[in-house]
């Protein structure tokens, strides 16, 4: 069984950052893909970020948030982060931490992931 609860969230004009923490406790954290989903009102729940613990280097980003967002981890301290700049009002959401056990390929589907948090949210102001 992993637990994970995130941090971070808050108000935030935009094209300013934040940085999202994902604590991880219980499992074999090193050994667990994590990622990151968010959900804005009125809409479904969709990936944002994900990373393996096979290549810290080759995290995969949706399309939305390429080159604006950076997932990395630190499996010594059992966390995960999201470094989110140049923030939009469309960022806006509750942005969750997920934990995908088993396998090293980072999954997309949030059917792949096993453990939830309960979410931050994120405001993004214009």
């Amino acid at each position: 069984q992993v637990q994970l609860v995130e941090s971070g969230g808050g108000l935030v004009q935009a094209g300013g950052s934040l940085r999202l923490s994902c604590a991880a406790s219980g499992g074999t954290f090193r050994y667990t893909r994590m990622g990151w989903f968010r959900q804005a009102p009125g809409k479904e729940r969709e990936f944002v970020a994900g990373i393996s613990w096979v290549n810290f280097n080759s995290p995969l980003y949706a399309n939305s948030v390429e080159g604006r967002f950076s997932i990395s981890r630190d499996n010594a301290k059992n966390m995960v982060y999201l470094q989110m700049n140049s923030l939009k009002p469309e960022d806006t959401a509750v942005y969750y931490c997920a934990a995908a056990p088993g396998g090293a390929t980072i999954q997309t589907a949030q059917s792949e992931y096993h453990y939830w948090g309960q979410g931050t949210q994120v405001t993004v102001s214009s």
